[in-house]
């Protein structure tokens, strides 16, 4: 429930088309339902601008299924990430609409298709490894009302693919970039725009990556002014910090 469904049904009441009673019982579950295992946010959405997201990772497809069908119960979108096949199933059980998008590993239920960000958040990434990264940034950056494009397989060893597209960062309002390896590429892009630039370190490369560390200390100690860095992996971090940049 955001702020719009609250307004919405503060009108009903004053019209007489919702009764008090009516009113009392959709907000009950306001600041949050209690199902034992899970404490559902109803509240988040009317706080932070995004109704609660599931992180799949580690919860049952039983449990997904109940979280992601109380949040479906009212309006706005909802996602889970990090989430797989079997979860999915589930969810599907209870809730109509919704969608798996496989390279994200996102359970995804669109209903809000406004747009609420001001410009073109774009995701880029380094490699062909790196786009599950950049696609959980993409579908979260899209379900928070944003327009998205993508660029992929531009990394740094062949630099004339980004080169050839600063068309295409030049328009971007918000830039995602996700890298493994080295994490050399949100540097390169930092220093063609003046926005901001999100780094993504990946989990992506050999033995002295040491699974996405390499890359993100690179990021970290990046010399283009305009980078900040997300944890490793946390496309759907990049994607909301984004989005909320994007509204400003």
């Amino acid at each position: 429930m955001n702020a719009e469904s609250v307004r919405k049904l503060f009108e009903e009441v004053r019209r007489g088309v919702v009764t008090p009673d009516d009113a009392v019982a959709r907000l009950r579950h306001l600041p949050f339902e209690d199902l034992g295992f899970a404490k559902v946010d109803h509240h988040r959405a009317l706080r932070a601008g995004m109704p609660e997201v599931i992180f799949g990772e580690r919860k049952t497809p039983a449990q997904v299924a109940a979280i992601f069908a109380k949040l479906a119960k009212h309006e706005g979108n909802v996602l889970a990430t990090r989430a797989d096949e079997k979860q999915f199933a589930a969810v599907k059980k209870k809730v109509r609409r919704v969608e798996y998008r496989p390279l994200a590993r996102a359970i995804v239920l669109e209903r809000d298709q406004k747009k609420y960000g001001k410009g073109i958040i774009t995701v880029v990434s380094a490699g062909t490894g790196d786009i599950p990264v950049a696609e959980e940034a993409v579908v979260t950056a899209e379900l928070m009302g944003n327009e998205v494009q993508h660029l992929y397989d531009v990394g740094v060893a062949g630099v004339h693919r980004l080169l050839a597209n600063r068309d295409v960062l030049a328009k971007a309002r918000v830039l995602i970039v996700c890298a493994g390896m080295e994490g050399a590429l949100p540097s390169v892009v930092g220093g063609l725009v003046g926005v901001p630039v999100i780094a993504v370190p990946t989990s992506v490369g050999y033995g002295a990556s040491f699974k996405g560390l390499t890359a993100l200390l690179g990021m970290m100690n990046s010399c283009a002014s305009n980078v900040s860095v997300v944890n490793i992996d946390n496309g759907f971090g990049a994607g909301y910090v984004a989005s909320l940049i994007n509204r400003l």
